[in-house]
């Protein structure tokens, strides 16, 4: 059986210390095409208006506290009338947090003074979905210190060097920017630091373990002195810029070398500097359960991470419940083939490259989606120096503002290929992660949405259209579903061992029991997954446990349309939505299938 591995939407992390445009600040956004999709049912003009202003003037402050969320989710800021803010990674500091749930609270308040029912339908979507992610962010600052920015896998010692790189110039005023924010890493990644020392005082710091790969990861992104990629992309992306003269190119560039020497290499010397003095302050090398309160704060964390409400114990029953479908219709197929159970089974691949692939994907969906926007993207790959702190593959968002450029990168340290390959190209790009946002964007929804995070929904999306890719590959049916089926009853043992080891307390010798009832028998497979897992509490329920709301929302929509139902439309009505929590989505479901319907 194939270890799976996760995934990623190229985010920064969500927590408010890593990208302090409050409420999680996730790159995956939507553009402002003031809801033409759905009409005002209720209430006066003035009430609309007055609930549009509030909800654009607190996008606008939070998405300037961080110029690097500012930069990713809009092209032009001048168009939202954004001019003279100040260059910042935003305030990570002890005050600047404190100053962030203050005005997160005062926010909520002021969000509550609206009347609910004199918004329009769409208004009040966003109010659901507004309130629901201050709650979440207000609950979650109660358990602060248990949040990672420096997490093994796709930490933000990871993350910044390729958000950096791929920082695009469209003038000068963005160098400009960008160099400034380089100026900044050192401060930025100091205060990130002070809140790791503030860890470790409580006992709440990283395993040694942990904290070693961490220290490793740095030390591989600095060896590559001459040749690393913060000075390499520079150059490349500043010759595109119209307008510049020779000199002012090697202006820039002589300058961008003077910011990576004194302030960037040295914040990365800091973090193995002080990482290695907090070896051996951690105090639970294992599930968050072992803390006084750990199992409430995870208890907290999946339900913001993956918008559900069920109980530990419900998730916990339903996943099991979903694999032993799984698994059962696996060996009714393998019953019928027995050839498919042979891992030498040799199926026709004639794909050339991820274009190929892709270009296939573009046009399979078609028959169950809507036809997909014309847009571009580009293939990139990670640089040899980070391969080993981040995902197999991830999908960078385009600006609200200007969608028509998206980016993938592919890790080739995964090794993936044949259709595993292919079905990372569908999560990541068509009919995932990269056409949902697109289409969304298309669809319209209102800017402070930019603000919300729902992984979730993202992840729970690109997993669900993954599975179905299977079939978009040109296998035969049976295998197509055959794989399908076995991969998610893979995801639902890596989401089961989750909430195992943080939540029921599993040890070693639970999680080898666990995942030998399934024939997976070797402790060091199953040691790396526990180390995935105990990196990165909840991060494979986002996936597998969203994939299973989807196919909930399906077979309640079937089981009430009956013969009026339409995939194509079911899958319309939750792009048109947009990322969601789940109860939210539910409820706001049937108005846009209805709008989905009516077009055609």
């Amino acid at each position: 059986m194939i270890v799976a591995s996760f995934y990623a939407v190229f985010l920064m992390n969500k927590k408010r210390f890593l990208l302090p445009a409050s409420i999680a600040a996730g790159l995956i956004t939507a553009v402002l095409f003031l809801l033409l999709f759905l009409p005002r049912i209720s209430g006066s003009a003035a009430d609309n208006t007055k609930f549009e202003h509030f909800t654009d003037d607190f996008f606008c402050k939070e998405i300037t506290n961080s110029t690097l969320s500012l930069h990713y989710t809009l092209k032009d800021p001048s168009c939202y009338n954004l001019k003279n803010y100040s260059v910042s990674f935003g305030d990570a500091s002890v005050e600047g947090r404190a100053d962030e749930l203050r005005y997160l609270k005062d926010t909520k308040k002021s969000l509550s003074s609206f009347s609910y029912h004199n918004l329009s339908k769409s208004q009040q979507l966003t109010y659901d979905l507004l309130l629901d992610s201050l709650d979440s962010q207000i609950a979650l600052a109660k358990y602060e210190l248990y949040e990672e920015p420096f997490t093994p896998n796709n930490g933000i010692h990871a993350q910044l060097p390729i958000l950096l790189a791929e920082y695009a110039f469209s003038d000068q005023a963005d160098i400009e920017e960008y160099l400034a924010l380089l100026e900044q890493v050192d401060v930025y990644f100091s205060q990130l630091l002070d809140f790791e020392s503030e860890k470790a005082h409580c006992g709440k710091f990283m395993s040694d373990e942990q904290c070693e790969s961490v220290i490793e990861s740095c030390e591989q992104f600095l060896e590559n002195r001459q040749n690393n990629l913060l000075l390499t992309s520079f150059e490349n992306r500043i010759a595109s810029v119209e307008g510049l003269s020779a000199e002012e190119q090697a202006s820039y560039i002589s300058k961008n070398g003077e910011m990576f020497w004194n302030h960037v290499r040295p914040a990365y010397e800091n973090v193995i500097h002080r990482m290695t003095s907090l070896l051996g302050s951690g105090k639970n090398d294992w599930g968050l359960c072992n803390y006084e309160d750990g199992a409430d704060y995870y208890t907290l964390l999946v339900h913001t991470d993956t918008g559900t409400s069920e109980s530990m114990d419900e998730l916990f029953e339903k996943i099991s419940s979903e694999r032993d479908k799984d698994l059962s219709l696996c060996s009714e197929i393998i019953a019928k083939h027995p050839e498919f159970a042979s891992n030498s089974y040799d199926y026709d691949w004639s794909y050339a490259n991820e274009i190929d692939m892709l270009d296939t994907l573009e046009t399979a969906l078609c028959k169950d989606f809507p036809t997909p926007l014309v847009t571009s993207y580009r293939i990139n790959y990670v640089a040899e120096d980070l391969q080993d702190a981040l995902a197999p593959a991830f999908y960078i968002t385009a600006p609200i503002d200007d969608y028509s450029d998206n980016c993938i990168y592919i890790n080739n340290a995964k090794n993936y290929s044949d259709i595993h390959y292919f079905t990372t190209l569908a999560h990541e790009g068509f009919p995932g992660h990269l056409y949902q946002t697109t289409m969304t964007y298309n669809y319209g929804i209102p800017s402070v949405r930019a603000l919300l995070d729902y992984p979730g929904y993202v992840e729970g999306w690109a997993t669900y259209v993954e599975l179905m890719s299977y079939h978009y590959a040109g296998l035969d049916e049976d295998l197509a579903t055959l794989l399908s089926h076995n991969q998610a009853a893979t995801l639902s043992l890596y989401a089961a061992s989750d909430i195992g080891i943080h939540y029921y307390g599993w040890e070693t010798k639970e999680l080898i029991d666990f995942w030998s009832r399934y024939g997976i028998t070797d402790t060091a497979v199953i040691n790396d997954i526990a180390k995935l897992i105990l990196a990165d509490p909840g991060n494979y329920l986002k996936y597998y446990v969203g994939y299973l709301k989807f196919e909930e929302l399906q077979t309640e929509m079937e089981r009430k349309y009956g013969d009026n139902f339409s995939l194509m439309d079911f899958h319309e009505a939750i792009l048109r939505i947009g990322p969601a929590q789940f109860d939210i989505l539910s409820k706001y479901f049937p108005s846009y299938y209805t709008i989905a319907r009516s077009e055609k």
